[in-house]
Parts: C-alpha cells; sequence; structure tokens
C-alpha cells in the first residue's frame, strides 16, 4: 500500500499529453527562475541593493494583481490552446529583447526591472489557463495529483534553475541565462502547436468577457471554502515572501556566498520541496490539512531565523530543506483542494483569484520586506518575518480549512428547462424568478437555514441579488426572489453550473416544505406602442 500511494502522486505522468506538457511547463519554470537569479545578481551591486533586488520579485508579481483575474476569464472562455500560443510568443519576444540589451551592455536597472514586469505579464496571463489545460487532460481522480504534479514542477525548477544559474553567470554572466529563458518560451510554444486536449463538451451559453469576470468574482465572494482556502494562503505567503525576496542579500553579506552559494541555497529550497513530494502522499492520510499547516508555518518560520541568526552555511541549507518541504506543503495543499472543489465552468478564474492571492501576496510582501531590510538590516527583518508567520499560523485554530473530501462536485443538470410563452433575447433582463413554497410550523427554522445556504449557491452561480421574504398574511407561505442580470445568466444554472453539493442543499430546503414548488420568472414590463 505504501508503493502504490507513493507511485499515486506521479500517476499522471503515465498520460502522454499530460507528460509532454508538464516537462514543457517544468522547463519553462527553469528558465523562469534562471532569469529571476539573473536578473537580482546584476543588483546586487547596486546603490539601494535591498530594494532593488525585492523589487525584482515585485516587478515579476505584481503584474498578477493586475491580470489575473481577466487571465482566467479569458481561460474559461476562449480557446485555452491557442491563448497560451499567443503568450509564449510575447514572452519569446521579451526575452530576446531581454538578452541582446544585457549581451550588449545596455541594461540599467530600471529597464530590467520593465523587462521583468512585461515576462510578469505573461505569465500572469498564462498561468489560470495552463493550469486547467493540464487538468484536462488526466482523469477527475488524478485532478490533485495533476495539481501536486504542477507544484512539483515549480518546485523542481526551483531546485534546478537557480543551481544552474549561478553556474552560468559565473561562467559567462547573466545575459546567458536570460537567453536561455527565451528559448524556453519556444519549447512551450512548440509543444503547445504539437499537442491537442481533447474538445470541450460543454454546449453551454457562451459568456461576454465582462459577465465572465464578474461571475468569477461573485463566485469567490459567496464561496466560504473558496474564501477560506485563499485566507490560508495569504496568512503564509505574506511572511514567507521575506526569505524568497532577500535571500540574495543573506547569501552575499551574511554568509559571503557568490553567485553560485546563492543557487544552491535556492536548490536547497526546491530539494525539500521535491522531498515533500514523496512525503505528503504517505503521510497525507494521517496529518489533516490544518495540522499540515500547522507544522508548515513552524518550519518555515524557523528558517526565516535561522538565516540571519546561523553563520555556518551548511546549517542554514539544511534549515532550507523543510522550509522548501513546507512551501510545498501549503501550495499543493491550498491549490489541490482548490482545483478539486471548483467546478468546470469557473475553474479557470477561481485559479486566478488564487494565483492573485499566492504570487500577488509575494510581491507585496518582497516589497515590504525589501523596504524593511533597507531601513532596519537584515537580521531585524527576518525576525520580524518569522513572528508574523508564526502569529498567521496560530490563526488556523480560529479559521481553520474545511473539510471538503465528501463534496460531490461534479456539474450537475436538474432543473428542468423553462417553459415560457415566448423565447426572450439571451441579453434580456434583468430577470426576476420566484419560488413559492409553504412550510409547517414546526420546519419554519430549519426551512430558514436551509434557504440560506441555498441562497449562497445562487449567488455564486449567476444570481445578483436573492432573498427569502414571509406573507404577512399566510406566515406559511414563503416566496423566494432573485434576480439576474439578463435572460442568460439565469439560464446557465440550467445548463451546468450546478453541482452534486448544490443539488443536495436545494433537496434539503425543499425537503421541508409540504407543497409543491411554484416557480415564476418576471421580466420588465414594456409598453407596446400600437399607434
Amino acid at each position: 500500500m505504501t508503493r502504490a500511494t507513493r507511485e499515486s502522486a506521479w500517476t499522471p505522468l503515465r498520460v502522454q499529453a499530460f507528460r509532454v506538457l508538464w516537462l514543457a511547463q517544468l522547463g519553462s519554470m527553469i528558465g523562469t527562475w534562471m532569469q529571476t537569479v539573473g536578473a537580482q545578481w546584476l543588483l546586487v551591486d547596486t546603490a539601494g541593493a535591498a530594494t532593488l533586488v525585492a523589487l525584482v520579485q515585485v516587478a515579476a508579481l505584481l503584474p498578477v494583481l493586475l491580470l489575473a483575474l481577466p487571465a482566467g476569464a479569458l481561460g474559461d472562455i476562449f480557446d485555452r490552446r491557442r491563448l497560451l500560443i499567443g503568450v509564449q510568443g510575447f514572452q519569446l519576444t521579451v526575452g530576446a529583447a531581454l538578452t541582446v540589451l544585457t549581451a550588449t551592455d545596455r541594461m540599467t536597472p530600471a529597464l530590467l526591472l520593465t523587462f521583468t514586469f512585461l515576462l510578469g505579464c505573461g505569465a500572469a496571463l498564462a498561468i489560470p489557463a495552463y493550469g486547467v489545460l493540464l487538468q484536462e487532460l488526466v482523469p477527475t481522480a488524478q485532478v490533485r495529483a495533476a495539481a501536486a504534479l504542477s507544484g512539483i514542477a515549480m518546485n523542481m525548477a526551483r531546485a534546478v534553475g537557480p543551481a544552474i544559474a549561478g553556474l552560468i553567470i559565473g561562467w559567462v554572466g547573466p545575459a546567458a541565462v536570460f537567453g536561455i529563458n527565451a528559448f524556453s518560451f519556444v519549447v512551450v510554444l512548440v509543444t503547445l502547436t504539437v499537442v491537442r486536449p481533447p474538445r470541450s463538451d460543454d454546449a453551454g451559453l457562451p459568456e461576454r468577457f465582462t459577465s465572465a469576470m464578474r461571475a468569477g468574482g461573485r463566485y469567490v465572494r459567496y464561496s466560504p471554502v473558496v474564501r477560506r482556502l485563499l485566507l490560508r494562503a495569504a496568512l503564509f505567503v505574506l511572511p514567507g515572501a521575506a526569505l524568497w525576496a532577500l535571500l540574495p542579500l543573506v547569501a552575499t553579506r551574511l554568509l559571503g556566498l557568490g553567485a553560485s552559494g546563492y543557487g544552491l541555497m535556492l536548490g536547497a529550497l526546491g530539494v525539500g520541496a521535491v522531498l515533500a513530494a514523496d512525503l505528503l502522499p504517505r503521510f497525507g492520510s494521517r496529518l489533516s490539512a490544518n495540522r499540515v499547516l500547522l507544522i508548515s508555518g513552524a518550519a518555515f518560520g524557523a528558517a526565516l531565523l535561522a538565516c540571519v541568526l546561523v553563520r555556518n552555511t551548511v546549517v542554514v541549507m539544511l534549515m532550507l530543506v523543510p522550509a522548501g518541504m513546507a512551501w510545498l506543503a501549503v501550495l499543493v495543499g491550498v491549490s489541490g483542494t482548490l482545483q478539486v472543489f471548483l467546478p468546470a465552468w469557473v475553474r479557470a478564474r477561481g485559479l486566478s483569484m488564487y494565483t492573485i492571492v499566492f504570487a500577488g501576496g509575494q510581491a507585496i510582501g518582497a516589497f515590504v520586506w525589501g523596504v524593511l531590510a533597507q531601513w532596519w538590516g537584515l537580521v531585524p527583518t527576518f525576525v520580524l518575518a518569522a513572528i508574523v508567520m508564526a502569529a498567521g499560523t496560530a490563526t488556523v485554530v480560529v479559521w481553520p480549512l474545511r473539510d471538503v473530501s465528501g463534496w460531490n462536485r461534479d456539474p450537475q443538470v436538474y432543473w428542468p428547462e423553462p417553459d415560457l410563452h415566448t423565447e426572450p433575447d439571451p441579453e434580456d433582463g434583468p430577470v426576476l424568478v420566484t419560488i413559492t413554497l409553504t412550510v409547517p410550523d414546526d420546519q419554519v427554522s430549519d426551512f430558514v437555514d436551509a434557504m440560506a445556504a441555498l441562497r449562497r449557491v445562487k449567488l455564486r452561480t449567476g444570481a445578483t441579488t436573492c432573498a427569502l421574504y414571509r406573507d404577512g398574511v399566510d406566515p406559511h407561505r414563503f416566496v423566494e426572489v432573485a434576480e439576474y442580470r439578463t435572460w442568460a445568466e439565469h439560464l446557465r444554472q440550467h445548463r451546468g453550473r450546478l453541482t452534486g453539493t448544490d443539488r443536495a442543499a436545494e433537496e434539503r430546503a425543499l425537503a421541508l416544505a409540504d407543497s409543491t414548488p411554484e416557480v415564476a420568472h418576471l421580466f420588465p414590463a414594456r409598453v407596446v406602442d400600437n399607434s
């Protein structure tokens, strides 16, 4: 059983299309980390290095705050493969220009940060679509393993990329690593051109870009499970960003290491992540998700302290290994649960929200910790980051993750198609949908609670407002009124936005009533000019 459990983490690699795209993703991530190390190393000896080095992380990750939600909407409503091919072409152009300007000694700090920002824009546009594209290539039972493998690719890149970059920078210079990163975009571009994922059989109504963005934000707003997952990610990433942003300065100023030594330190973090990929499936059944968060926070906090309080390079690198394990544990725990939980129609948008929190938190954290390091120095900054990490980890007791392993997230089409006198235009609206029920006195309290849960279902799957009313004349009569911006937005609930869990919530509420629901669809009254 132990062997089977261990192998399950790598099972998606048996699917050829997934394996090819995953390897291309791994190569691109290695190139990205080489690019990050090269950019940071170019700035180590400049004036205000603490702030500038941290700004490399900010420039790479800040685009996520600006573009991740639009990218998620694009990933849900357009052909993901074509979208990704276009993005890779853009990144190839930017990477090639960066390489040429660096090789000809024309690269300034401001220009370097600008190119880093542009590459970050490309990454922000690609992340949600690429994540969903990979997930669609494997059976549903392997989705969590596929999410874990994406995290493994990221952290394997951290183990390999910085170490290679450190060696190449020492031998040739940073322009070479920028060139390798540009070539990695060629590899992904060719792979996306050759590999053609299966077409979706989704026959749902097409969504407009702006309404798709609104729907994604609305889903997260009215999904307590998703909000809690995002909160846990934020509380871990914000203090954890200090390590990733300021590690070059720890290597040079506190440990006296060069580019190769810095690469090995990042490599230790990556090695820890790869080890975690093998150990997490083995211990996952013994440890709850909340206990993993507690252990991960403690391990990462200890590594933050070791970086500035210990002057022995070997000891610091040994402490970075469990920090890398902790980073992957949180990454896989949150993103894996999120990918399994999110319905297919909003998956890219939900993942984009996670990307905003995870990568955006790193960008904000990198900037804050970089400024503090410039003012106070490395030791006080890392000690404060460890304290913040400990405080955030302790909140697991107050805001724990919910266990959703038994929830049915498969799409369900169980609402009958509305039988109307005339077929409205999909863009007609606003539309009111009322449901009238009678409820016995002894069931009223439970009914109101059940309808509150059903209200959240309707708000996150299309309704702009939803409220339950009680008749002032007949106290047994209840009317739920939901408003939709357009007729199409309501029809999408009929045609695949609801899940098995949503259906169970509705059945619980209806079972408490003693009448058949009376449903009405109301449209704005318009005066017809017969003159």
